[in-house]
């Protein structure tokens, strides 16, 4: 039985509220409890109590704030177990990918911890004998973090952490779906005995929270993962104030296997990223680009490998593949595979919902062939559990189609030749490249994306700048 968390946090305190919002299990459609739909008022308050917070948090030494992070850490660890249920639960991912996620949150916190200690500035030669030219780094001040659903637990470790290390207080507004998770693991940052108001999470209407939170010209900072139709708007509602924002949006990523890649290495890779969450990762495979040399034989391995595949609910044992998040989601994926179809693409295995359960959220993963990059499903990110097979002839076309996106977060490409390693790195229009293997949310490396997936980056000393503010100082010597 997981517990009840139909409360906020706002100032150090639990805060109910009168209206409420139900959450539902994707794997059944069984309401697992409610959490609050506050006014605006309880938004305001938030902010208040961040603002009043910084000035204290933000001159703790970076050795103070660390000690509450590591205590935040060492406690989501201890209820790693209870945490991973409730995100099973709610968010519907496999139980041992949920126990994961919350090690990566502890892992993610203790990284920032430590690097908020090394928040150094510079001194610069002066032009004149007798100015001295410093700089500083400073922490920017009140900043409001939109969180999502497909890794609800991951992304609030990962924007809360480096904010706090930095000396910022924070007002967390988790996804409307997966709201509960959030809760659960501020439950364990509350229980470090951090100051009151440093850290606040708030739950309800997405419009009116974060309309409030752009609009109060305390709040310095906003930081959203989310759609990229989302993100642009939070960007024009910053230019109101110059606020300053980070966004990590959409992404269409695709996974380029050359001639004289380590097919078998390449098929793990892949379908372990392709199939990761049930498909639904900002930086996971989109479409597959195949050399025509081994598109049969690697499209074989593929489907061999996608067919054994086990779905069904989170808790279930075994389980690879969960439900979609919501009936939106899965009649995305339902489209895009058949109009694919239509189009005269060949859905080699799968290609329908998967009859597993009480929910209808679940499909079969999918694996389609003789898709061309005009196709709606080679083009649109799909989030679900299907692989789009591409051929191409040469490098050269691999990289056209990879870059004709308007988005890029990540790219993948396998091959053993080292001249095209460094050759097709520096050609792809990507934040992030992945070479010969798939994994790339470490904390001491910078997530993120350009063009239209994004700006800013989340993980390294990056992330961490992303909450600093540079100062300049310019100090003349009096003449004795």
């Amino acid at each position: 039985m997981t517990p009840n968390l139909n409360y906020n946090w706002v100032n150090g305190k639990k805060i109910k509220s009168a209206d409420e919002v139900s959450i539902f299990n994707p794997a059944n459609g069984y309401n697992i409890g409610n959490v609050p739909s506050v006014s605006k008022e309880i938004v305001q308050e938030a902010i208040d109590s961040a603002s009043t917070a910084f000035e204290k948090w933000s001159n703790y030494t970076a050795e103070t704030r660390q000690q509450f992070l590591e205590k935040w850490a060492v406690n989501l660890l201890n209820k790693q177990e209870e945490l991973a249920q409730i995100m099973c639960e709610e968010q519907g991912k496999p139980y041992t990918e949920a126990f994961g996620e919350i090690g990566v949150c502890a892992k993610f916190i203790r990284w920032f911890g430590e690097e908020g200690k090394r928040i150094y500035g510079e001194t610069i030669p002066p032009s004149s004998e007798n100015q001295r030219i410093s700089v500083i780094k400073q922490p920017v001040g009140v900043c409001g973090l939109i969180t999502p659903w497909n890794f609800p637990g991951a992304m609030v470790a990962r924007k809360v952490a480096p904010a706090l290390a930095a000396g910022c207080t924070v007002i967390v507004k988790p996804s409307s779906e997966t709201p509960r998770i959030a809760i659960a693991i501020f439950d364990e940052l509350m229980a470090t005995g951090i100051d009151a108001g440093v850290a606040n999470i708030i739950t309800g209407s997405s419009s009116m929270i974060s309309d409030t939170l752009f609009a109060d010209n305390r709040v310095k900072k906003m930081s959203f993962t989310g759609s990229t139709q989302i993100g642009k708007t939070l960007m024009s509602k910053a230019s109101d104030q110059v606020k300053r924002i980070s966004l990590e949006l959409g992404g269409n990523a695709p996974a380029i296997v050359l001639p004289d890649a380590d097919l078998d290495n390449a098929v793990n890779a892949i379908v372990d990223n392709k199939f990761e969450n049930s498909g639904q990762m900002c930086n996971g495979i989109n479409v597959i680009l195949v050399h025509k040399d081994v598109k049969q034989e690697m499209t074989k391995k593929i489907i061999e490998s996608v067919k054994k595949i086990k779905v069904g609910a989170g808790n279930e044992e075994n389980v690879q593949v969960g439900p979609l998040i919501n009936k939106k989601a899965i009649d995305k994926v339902e489209q895009l595979v058949s109009e694919a179809s239509n189009q005269g693409a060949v859905i080699e295995t799968g290609g329908f919902k998967a009859d597993v359960g009480e929910s209808d959220l679940f499909y079969q993963p999918t694996v389609i062939s003789s898709v061309t990059a005009d196709m709606t499903i080679a083009q649109e990110e799909i989030f679900g559990p299907v692989a789009p097979i591409i051929s191409f002839d040469t490098e050269e076309e691999a990289i056209e189609i990879a870059n004709a996106s308007p988005y890029g977060l990540a790219a993948y490409f396998f091959t053993s030749d080292i001249n095209t390693i460094y050759r097709m790195s520096e050609k792809l229009e990507f934040g992030m490249v992945g070479v010969n293997g798939t994994q790339l949310s470490v904390p001491q490396a910078p997530f993120g994306g350009i063009k239209e997936s994004g700006m800013g980056r989340e993980g390294s000393h990056y992330g961490l700048d992303g909450f600093l503010e540079l100062k300049y100082i310019s100090l003349s010597l009096l003449k004795k």
